[in-house]
């Protein structure tokens, strides 16, 4: 059975992070721009969902005589893929068959985009971030309702606002240190890492803060970025969230 179900999460993970780089191109845009409608040639951007869902390079072709296709819409098509696969499959190995890890496989994609578009342009879409939240919270409700869960719904409503005022707190405190994105997003991952309990929340949430501080004083000993330079907090405090699920799911099979 959990052979089966690690199979079955690295096929959804896999085809859905075929279709991220699209969006990423789509969403990564400035604050109070309009998504963006066309390629990086120029091409307007037409598909199901007005062009949210398609393939991940234009197909559209360049020149009078079509010089071939205009190409990706941002980073390697294959790469994507494979990291929303590898995720998907150790959420899966490490939760079991459980009804919670359809939640994690689920929510895992949208994850991966939040990371794509934050390390491109530094935000975290409203679009995005809140109903992540609003997911995670619904869809664990369901999951504790099932045989066999192994979490805490109430802990995972209460994780997710205590998170998201800790971060409200050094937004507050250290406003250039990161961006109100953060505080939304830490709305979704307190819900998710509050179903395995306050130990778990602690776990990711200080991992995703040491990720990022480990990758900003590489950046600077790299001399690639100064003391005072931003740096997109979101993928590491996904990536904390990571990491803490997986202890949770470990710990409670």
């Amino acid at each position: 059975m959990r052979t089966l179900l690690t199979l079955v999460a690295a096929l959804w993970g896999a085809g859905a992070g075929l279709l991220l780089p699209r969006a990423a191109h789509r969403l990564s845009v400035d604050p109070d721009q309009p998504w963006r409608d066309r390629c990086p040639a120029g091409h307007r951007i037409t598909g199901t969902f007005s062009g949210w869902l398609g393939r991940a390079a234009c197909r559209q072709t360049e020149g009078a005589q079509g010089t071939g296709l205009c190409g990706p819409y941002g980073p390697s098509t294959v790469a994507v893929s494979t990291a929303t696969a590898l995720a998907c499959t150790a959420l899966a190995a490490a939760a079991g068959p459980h009804p919670e890890t359809a939640v994690w496989v689920f929510l895992t994609p949208v994850a991966v985009l939040l990371t794509l578009v934050d390390h491109r342009v530094h935000r975290l879409p409203d679009v995005l971030t809140l109903p992540l939240a609003a997911m995670a919270a619904a869809l664990l409700g369901v999951a504790a309702a099932l045989p066999s869960a192994t979490g805490s719904w109430p802990t995972a409503l209460l994780g997710g606002p205590t998170l998201g005022a800790v971060y409200l707190v050094l937004f507050l405190v250290h406003p250039s240190g990161m961006g109100f994105g953060d505080v939304k997003l830490a709305l979704a991952l307190g819900t998710a890492l509050g179903w395995y309990g306050w130990q778990i929340l602690v776990a990711g949430a200080f991992a995703g803060l040491v990720y990022g501080s480990v990758y900003g004083f590489g950046m600077v000993l790299a001399r690639r970025a100064g003391r005072k330079s931003a740096i997109p907090l979101g993928p590491f405090m996904i990536g904390g969230a990571f990491t803490g699920l997986l202890l949770g799911a470990v710990a409670a099979a």
